[in-house]
């Protein structure tokens, strides 16, 4: 049980940021990655079209003999989670905006998030702002044509900074200390964010926490790898693996899978 791999689905690529944290946590884990980028972005679907695309990961990887499932997607964690949890046995893990940090080390007391409409509109979000905005500003914005820059390859492009300034800059002007990234997409602009932002705005993301979250839950079902041998990683996308191949630099080999 222990040497089978550690699913993880996404709405395309993004979600190789939260694979990255969790292999560089836990080396010796096998791994199953999947890239729906054919159906990305998941933000702008109803409720039940992500319910049905996140089932179909889940089921894809469970045939994998996945021991555990990250759902490394915002939008699908927020409108699916509670589905998957009642109706599958293995642990699965389940990814939100950073809210909590960002509110309890705000000094301004305003804190953006940039995130999909997906992730904003769902109660799960809802939740976790009036949580946590006693006394906090939280300014969302939607991050409209972000991901399909991403899954196109076109992350340092002209177009992609003239769409980040846009959001950013009436963050800017209200005067935010933390910007949270909604979306597993959007840590691979962090070179793009760090050139907008001033350099006492702090960015960030859910990928170390959802590492640290999916150890703890192995080591509590007694599920950790500890073979010596090295590990199996399996990457795998229904739309062009080229995108997902310049993120991981090459290292890897990514698979086209039409599922």
């Amino acid at each position: 049980m222990n040497k089978q791999p550690i699913g993880i689905f996404d709405s395309g690529v993004g979600g190789t940021s939260i694979w990255r944290a969790i292999h560089a946590l836990m080396p010796k884990e096998n791994t199953v990655y999947l890239a729906d980028s054919a159906n990305a972005p998941y933000g702008p679907k109803g409720k039940e079209a992500i319910l049905a695309l996140s089932i179909k990961n889940t089921e894809y990887l469970l045939n994998h003999n996945c021991k555990l499932i990250v759902v490394a997607c915002n939008t699908a964690t927020t409108n699916a989670i509670d589905y998957l949890r009642q109706h599958y046995d293995v642990p699965i893990i389940g990814i939100e905006p950073a809210i909590k940090p960002a509110a309890l080390k705000t000094q301004t007391k305003v804190i953006g998030v940039l995130a999909t409409r997906g992730t904003l509109s769902s109660e799960l979000f809802c939740n976790a702002t009036q949580l946590y905005s006693n006394g906090i500003k939280i300014i969302e914005q939607e991050g409209e044509g972000i991901v399909q820059l991403i899954e196109s390859g076109r992350i340092n492009s002209t177009k992609m900074t003239a769409v980040l300034r846009g959001y950013l800059e009436p963050m800017l002007e209200a005067n935010i200390d933390y910007l949270v990234l909604g979306c597993t997409h959007y840590p691979y602009l962090m070179t793009q964010l760090k050139k907008i932002l001033p350099k006492h705005v702090k960015i960030i993301d859910s990928g170390e926490a959802v590492a640290k979250q999916t150890k703890a839950v192995l080591e509590k079902h007694a599920l950790l790898n500890t073979a010596e041998a090295n590990p199996i990683l399996q990457f795998y996308s229904n739309s062009n693996p080229l995108v997902m191949s310049s993120l991981l630099e090459d290292k890897f080999k990514v698979d086209y899978l039409k599922f």
